[in-house]
């Protein structure tokens, strides 16, 4: 059921004011561990399959994720999202657009 929820609310997106339109460079990506970030949104540029997980998995618009930590060579990353852990490919986290929280 999320899945459908996902593909109906990406068909229907509300205009953003320009003031509150996701920083460009807001993406889960750039956060360090300790950071947090409210999602705003998935990038269009994501696969449609791979949108509809990250929103399964949890990242979805207004959730809180808190960079974990990193592995050594410093991809995956680990976030919480929800009350569990992640872990996605930088490529994957850099669709997520947040708003940085701390």
């Amino acid at each position: 059921m999320g899945s459908v929820q996902w593909d109906e609310r990406r068909k229907s997106r509300p205009s953003v004011p320009v003031d509150s339109a996701p920083d460009p460079d807001a993406r889960l990506a750039d956060l360090r561990p300790g950071m947090s970030g409210q999602v705003i949104d998935i990038d269009e540029s994501v696969e449609p399959s791979t949108a509809r997980r990250l929103f399964d998995l949890g990242f979805a618009p207004g959730a809180e994720v808190t960079v974990l930590r990193k592995s050594p060579l410093g991809d995956p990353v680990v976030f919480q999202v929800v009350e569990y852990e992640v872990a996605l490919r930088k490529a994957q986290a850099a669709g997520i657009h947040v708003r940085r929280i701390a």
